[in-house]
C-alpha cells in the first residue's frame, strides 16, 4: 500500500534515531541517499527519514565549514542537499518551517557559486537549485521566496553570467508569474531592465533551441512588469532593439508553428509595453516588419477562427489574444497617418484584416446563439472580452466594413462590453477607496472603453441605433460617464478635520505618472462619450425630449461642468460637454425654469468656451481675426464643435429668449461687434461671419435690449465691412 514503509526504511530510521554521535549520523546518511532515490522510498518513507534525521542535524551540515583536510570543502553539503533536494519533492517537507527556514543558506550557494570552493561540485549547486524550485511550487514557498528577495538575487546571478543562469531565469519566471508587477521595485527600473537586457541578448544571439525558451520566459517578465514606469523610462536601453532583431530573425525565416508561436507572442508583448512604434527600428525601410507582424498576426487568428468553434478557438486562446493586440495597435497607428502606405500597402492590409475579422465575427456569432453564453468560466469571458475589444476596435477605423455582419451579434457585444465595464469600474472604485496598489493582477478589462469610438459611428446608422435604445445603451453610458468624470475631473481627498490645521500649508501632493493617465485616457473617453450622445439627441429627439435619462444627463452637466478646471488639458472635454449640454437643452426647452441658478452658470462657462475660441490680440496682423493660442493646439478637434455650438445657442435663444439676457451682460455679444469692427474687409472666414451673424440676429429678434447695445459698438459699420446684409435689415431697416 502507498502508505506504508518499507522495511530498508524502517531500518535505516531506527539506525538514525539510535546514532550515539553526529560522526555515526553522518555514515548513515549515505545510506538514506541510497533509498530515498528508490522506487520503494514513498512520500511516508522520506516523512519518517525526515523526521529521524532531524533538520538541526542537517542544517548543520549545510553550514559547516569544519570538514577533515582530506574531504572536499563542500562535502557536507554536498550530502545534505542530496538528502534535502529528494525531500523536497513532498509538499508537506518542501514547505516545512525548517525548510523555509533555510532558504538563505540555498541562496547563498547559488549566489556564490563562482567561488572556487564549488569549481569541483557543480551538483551542489545543481540540488541547491533544485530545492528553491521545489520550494516555489507551492504558495507558501513563494511567499516565503519573495521574503527573501529571490527576484533581486536571481536576476543579479544571471545579469552576472553565474552558473546554471537558466534555473535562475526560471525562478524568477516562477515568482513573477505569482506575484505580477509587485515583483519589482516601483520606482526604480534598473534591475529589470539589467535583466531584460541580459536575457534578450541572449536571446538574439542564440540560434538553438534555446531561442524559443528564451521568447517565452521574456514574454512572462514583460507581461508582469510594470508598464507605466519601463515605458517611461527605457529610453537610452538597449534590449528593445535586441528583442527586435531576434523576433525580426525567427519570423523572417522557415519556422513551424513551435516556433512562430512563441515569437507572435513575445512581439505582442513587446508592442503591448514598448508601442507598436518599436516595430520601426529598421530606419531604411521602418514598414516592413510592421506590415509583416500584422499580416502574420491576421493569417494566425484567420487560421485558428476560421470556421471554428469558440470551443475550438479556446484551445488557442494565449495565441489569437497575443494577435488581438498587434492587430488593435497595428490599427490604431494606422489612424494616425504617420505611416507611409502606399496602395498596394493598403490593399493587403485591409484584405488580411477583413479575413481575420471575418472569423472573429463568425465565433462571435456562434457564441451569441449558444446557450453557453451566460455561464462563461473567467478564461473564457477574458477571451470572449478580447475577441469584442479587436473587433470593435477595427469597426471604429472601418465602420462600413462588416456593418450587415455586426448587427446580428450587436446586442451581444452591448451585454459583454457593459459587463466589463462595471466590472472594470467596481474594482478600480474599490482599490481606490482602498488606496492598494495592487499589481499582482491584472485589472478587469474595461471593453466599453475602447468599444465607445465604433458606437459612435454605430449609432448613425439607423438599424445600430435602434438596437442600441432597446438594450438601454444610454444608461451604461451615463454610468460611464460619471465614472470617468470622477477621474478626469479629480479631487484631493479631503483632509480629516484634527490634521487640517497641521496640514495647512503643506503643498497638494504630486500626482503619480498612472494617475495622470488615467484623467487623460478618461478625458478621451468623455470626449466619446459626448460624441454618442450628441448623435443620439440629434437624431432621436422625440426621445431626448422625453427622457428623464437625459434630462438627468442635462442636469448633470449644469451642475459640474462650471466646476470644471480652466486647464489646457480640459478645453478639448469642456467644449464637448458644453456643446453637449447647449443640444440636450435645445431639446428640452419646455422644462427649463428661469430662476435655476445651475443653468446660469453653466451658459455662463458655455459662453466662455465660444467667446475665447477666436480674437485679433494674438494675431500678428492687427486686422486679421485668428484662432486664440489656447485653442489654437486643439481646433482639429473642436473646430466643428465651436461651429455647432454657435448654431444651437442661436436655436436656443430661440426657444428661451431670457438667455439673451446672458450675452449682453457678459459683454459678449458687444465684444464680438468690436472684434469685427477691427477686422480688415474680405478677409473674415464666411463660415465664422454666418455664426457670428445667425448668433446677433436671434439676439436682435430674442431681446430688444440687445440693438441699442449693438449700434452703440457700431454694428453699422460691421455689418457693411462684411455684407452681414440679414443683422443689418434687423437693426437699420432696409
Amino acid at each position: 500500500m502507498s502508505g506504508e514503509v518499507s522495511e530498508p526504511i524502517k531500518k535505516c530510521s531506527l539506525i538514525l534515531k539510535n546514532a550515539k554521535s553526529d560522526t555515526e549520523k553522518f555514515a548513515a546518511l549515505f545510506m538514506v541517499t541510497k533509498l530515498i532515490k528508490g522506487k520503494d522510498c514513498n512520500q511516508a518513507g522520506k516523512r519518517m527519514l525526515f523526521e529521524s534525521i532531524g533538520f538541526e542535524f542537517l542544517r548543520k551540515l549545510l553550514t559547516s565549514k569544519d570538514v577533515p583536510d582530506d574531504c572536499p570543502a563542500s562535502v557536507y553539503q554536498s550530502v545534505a542537499l542530496s538528502i534535502l533536494s529528494c525531500f523536497c519533492e513532498d509538499e508537506q517537507l518542501a514547505t516545512h518551517q525548517d525548510m523555509l527556514d533555510s532558504i538563505p543558506v540555498f541562496l547563498g550557494i547559488v549566489s556564490t557559486c563562482d567561488d572556487d570552493e564549488y569549481d569541483d561540485n557543480l551538483i551542489v549547486i545543481n540540488e541547491a537549485y533544485q530545492c528553491l524550485q521545489s520550494i516555489s511550487l507551492y504558495e507558501s514557498g513563494r511567499l516565503a521566496l519573495r521574503q527573501h528577495d529571490i527576484i533581486t538575487k536571481m536576476a543579479q546571478v544571471y545579469t552576472q553570467r553565474s552558473f546554471q543562469i537558466d534555473e535562475a531565469l526560471t525562478l524568477i519566471v516562477t515568482l513573477v508569474a505569482r506575484f505580477g508587477a509587485n515583483s519589482w521595485d516601483n520606482a526604480d527600473p534598473k534591475l529589470f531592465h539589467a535583466l531584460l537586457q541580459r536575457v534578450s541578448l541572449d536571446f538574439e544571439t542564440d540560434h538553438a533551441e534555446r531561442k524559443f525558451e528564451l521568447a517565452e520566459m521574456i514574454s512572462a517578465l514583460l507581461f508582469h512588469c510594470r508598464r507605466d514606469l519601463v515605458s517611461r523610462t527605457v529610453q537610452g536601453e538597449i534590449w528593445p532593439e535586441c528583442l527586435y532583431k531576434g523576433i525580426s530573425d525567427i519570423l523572417t525565416s522557415k519556422i513551424g508553428k513551435a516556433q512562430r508561436d512563441p515569437a507572435l507572442k513575445l512581439a505582442a508583448n513587446a508592442v503591448d509595453v514598448l508601442g507598436i512604434e518599436w516595430t520601426l527600428h529598421d530606419t531604411e525601410n521602418p514598414k516592413k516588419f510592421f506590415l509583416l507582424l500584422l499580416q502574420l498576426a491576421a493569417i494566425e487568428v484567420r487560421m485558428q477562427m476560421d470556421n471554428k468553434s469558440f470551443n475550438q478557438c479556446m484551445q488557442q486562446a494565449d495565441l489569437i489574444t497575443s494577435c488581438f493586440i498587434i492587430l488593435e495597435l497595428s490599427i490604431n497607428y494606422m489612424s494616425t497617418d504617420q505611416l507611409d502606405l502606399d496602395q498596394k500597402d493598403k490593399q493587403q492590409v485591409y484584405t488580411g484584416l477583413k479575413g481575420a475579422f471575418s472569423g472573429v465575427l463568425g465565433v462571435l456569432v456562434k457564441l451569441a446563439n449558444d446557450t453557453k453564453k451566460d455561464r462563461l468560466q473567467k478564461a473564457e469571458k477574458a477571451f470572449a472580452y478580447a475577441m469584442v475589444r479587436v473587433l470593435t476596435a477595427w469597426m471604429a477605423q472601418e465602420p462600413t466594413a462588416m456593418k450587415n455582419h455586426a448587427a446580428k451579434v450587436l446586442p451581444f457585444l452591448f451585454k459583454l462590453a457593459n459587463e466589463s465595464f462595471y466590472e472594470s469600474r467596481d474594482y478600480r472604485v474599490a482599490h481606490k477607496a482602498d488606496n492598494v496598489d495592487d499589481h499582482e493582477q491584472q485589472p478587469p478589462a474595461d471593453v466599453l472603453r475602447v468599444m465607445l469610438p465604433a458606437i459612435c459611428h454605430l449609432v448613425v446608422e439607423d438599424e445600430a441605433r435602434q438596437i442600441f435604445l432597446r438594450e438601454k445603451e444610454e444608461q451604461v453610458l451615463y454610468d460611464c460617464l460619471l465614472f470617468h468624470w470622477s477621474i478626469a475631473h479629480y479631487k484631493k481627498p479631503p483632509v480629516p478635520r484634527a490634521e487640517r490645521l497641521k496640514r495647512m500649508n503643506e503643498p497638494d501632493p504630486e500626482m503619480t505618472p498612472q494617475q495622470l493617465d488615467d484623467m487623460r485616457d478618461s478625458r478621451t473617453a468623455i470626449v466619446s462619450l459626448c460624441n454618442i450622445l450628441m448623435n443620439i439627441t440629434v437624431l432621436e429627439a422625440k426621445l431626448v425630449e422625453e427622457s428623464a435619462l437625459f434630462a438627468q444627463l442635462l442636469r448633470f452637466i449644469f451642475e459640474h461642468l462650471p466646476e470644471l478646471k480652466d486647464t489646457p488639458d480640459n478645453l478639448v472635454m469642456h467644449g464637448h460637454l458644453a456643446v453637449l449640454g447647449l443640444l440636450l437643452l435645445k431639446q428640452q426647452s419646455s422644462k427649463i425654469k428661469k430662476n435655476d441658478f445651475s443653468i446660469c452658470r453653466y451658459i455662463q462657462t458655455t459662453i466662455r468656451f465660444l467667446w475665447d475660441a477666436y480674437n485679433i490680440d494674438e494675431s500678428n496682423d492687427p486686422q486679421a481675426l485668428v484662432v486664440s493660442l489656447q485653442y489654437k493646439e486643439h481646433w482639429f478637434e473642436i473646430m466643428e464643435l465651436w461651429f455647432l455650438g454657435m448654431q444651437t445657442m442661436s436655436g436656443i435663444i430661440r426657444l428661451i429668449p431670457w438667455i439673451s439676457e446672458f450675452a449682453i451682460e457678459s459683454g459678449w455679444a458687444e465684444g464680438i461687434i468690436e472684434t469685427l469692427r477691427k477686422v480688415k474687409i474680405g478677409t473674415l472666414p464666411p463660415n465664422v461671419k454666418l455664426a457670428y451673424e445667425d448668433f446677433l440676429g436671434q439676439l436682435v429678434d430674442a431681446n430688444p435690449a440687445v440693438a441699442p447695445v449693438l449700434k452703440k459698438a457700431d454694428a453699422l459699420k460691421v455689418c457693411r465691412n462684411h455684407r452681414m446684409m440679414d443683422l443689418g435689415k434687423k437693426l437699420f431697416g432696409d
